[in-house]
């Protein structure tokens, strides 16, 4: 069984997989499209460059420098995540929660 936090949030982050990704994601009402694993997979990719997962103003900077300024948009990651878009996908890409979310 697959470990996570009060918030949904994996314990350990090997234990990550895109099937897990898919209940955390079902589990917040949220259906994985290409769109949606296009940023996980961004997510994923600025954790291992830095070690921490971004609060939402550096995911939008990095989104907005990997895949344009179309996407590198608040109301587009919140089209696809809801709200609170970098905890909710930092949760489904299996990354700690952002440092400065409350």
């Amino acid at each position: 069984m697959i470990e996570r936090d009060k918030e949904g949030y994996l314990r350990n982050l090997n234990d990550w997989s895109e099937e897990i990704a898919d209940e955390i994601a079902l589990s917040d009402g949220i259906k994985l499209t290409p769109a949606h694993w296009e940023i996980v997979a961004l997510l994923r990719k600025f954790h291992r460059r830095y070690q921490m997962s971004p609060a939402t103003r550096a995911l939008i900077s990095f989104v907005k420098k990997e895949l344009g300024s179309d996407k590198g948009k608040s109301t587009y990651l919140m089209r696809l995540f809801g709200g609170s878009a970098a905890k909710t996908a930092a949760k489904i890409a299996g990354l700690p929660k952002p440092d400065n979310c409350l």
